[in-house]
């Protein structure tokens, strides 16, 4: 529809210009048939329809007799000039165009290798990922998330990596570089967050850091081990509507602070037995908040994960999420369900 305006426009104003006359001063509105096409269309549409505005302003202008004036030679230059500007403009949005798109298949492809996609099923555990983006049309971020079926459990991690920008997704393809081979090879988690401790250490500076949470799932024990570095504890909805938030007995500094001492990293255990959901997300969950400046409540929507599939679930709750937000969030928001399926 949008690529007709521009001939409707000038139909529109020949039919002006002929029912008020060469006294009513139309003429010069044909160039609004280029300068639409400059804006919808591409440089070589533009440059048609200029011709084409042109052709019809020769017309009317004889018909009218302006050529006998300047009138007629000053329409004609403004619907000239007109045409050339939105031809130039035209061909500055479709290279930049091009160029976008460039970037969002970078993105694309990064976000592949950085988030890979998780398996569905894994040791008798249904499992679901959920990342939104605070920035509009955006495909990656400085959130991570990983599911690894190891020799010792299955082993998941959720982080939040400091700042924004190349640097925080620089940061978490290298943590999660580690934790992915790592979690096949470190005897627990202890010694799994000193390896990624050891990394941050050695490729990141000193201000850099990631908020995360470890969990190793026995699901033939019905127990789930964590370790939290500094991040918002996980969330089990069991199989009775009950609600629980493991809290560690000591918040293990984030990974990269390590070599500041404080208390180190200490695992505890909870029970995480079949028909109960493990939720792990990062801050951008819990701190959307609504146009009143309250946080989102995260305890009272825990009901929404418990539907048949836990991917209708995860999404319900990522568009409450937004819902509660009213807009864009302000920050990223990674989330990471598991359901425990096996009898």
């Amino acid at each position: 529809m949008l690529s007709w305006l521009p001939i409707v426009m000038m139909a529109v104003v020949a039919a002006m210009d002929l029912t008020a006359g060469p006294e009513g001063g139309f003429l010069p509105l044909v160039s609004l048939g280029p300068a639409f096409a400059g804006l919808i269309g591409t440089w070589r549409r533009t440059a048609l329809v200029g011709g084409l505005a042109l052709l019809l302003c020769a017309g009317l202008g004889t018909y009218d007799g302006l050529f006998d004036t300047r009138r007629g030679y000053t329409a004609m230059a403004s619907v000239a000039g007109v045409t050339l500007a939105g031809a130039l403009a035209a061909g500055s949005r479709m290279r930049r165009e091009a160029e976008l798109a460039g970037v969002r298949s970078i993105a694309e492809v990064a976000q592949s290798v950085l988030q890979r996609s998780v398996p569905r099923h894994v040791a008798g555990l249904q499992v679901a990922v959920s990342y939104t983006s605070a920035v509009a049309e955006s495909r990656i971020g400085g959130d991570l998330y990983e599911v690894v079926a190891s020799p010792y459990g299955v082993r998941v991690i959720v982080g939040d990596v400091q700042g924004k920008g190349l640097a925080a997704v620089e940061t978490a393809a290298s943590v999660l570089g580690v934790f992915r081979e790592a979690a096949h090879d470190e005897p627990d988690l202890t010694a799994l967050a000193a390896r990624l401790e050891r990394t941050m250490a050695r490729e990141t500076d000193a201000e850099k850091f990631v908020t995360a949470v470890l969990a190793e799932i026995h699901p033939e024990q019905g127990a789930a081990d964590f370790l939290n570095c500094g991040h918002p504890p996980p969330m089990i909805v069991r199989a009775d509507g009950s609600v629980d938030f493991p809290s560690p007995p000591a918040y293990a500094l984030p990974l990269g602070l390590g070599v500041h001492g404080g208390e180190p990293p200490r695992t505890y255990r909870s029970e995480f037995a079949p028909g109960d959901h493990l939720l792990l997300y990062t801050d951008g969950v819990t701190e959307a908040r609504d146009a009143e400046g309250t946080f989102y409540p995260l305890r009272e929507r825990a009901g929404l994960l418990r539907t048949p599939e836990a991917e209708e679930g995860l999404e319900a709750l990522r568009e409450d999420v937004v819902h509660h937000a009213s807009g864009p969030l302000h920050d990223d928001a990674a989330m990471l369900l598991l359901r425990h399926r096996r009898r």
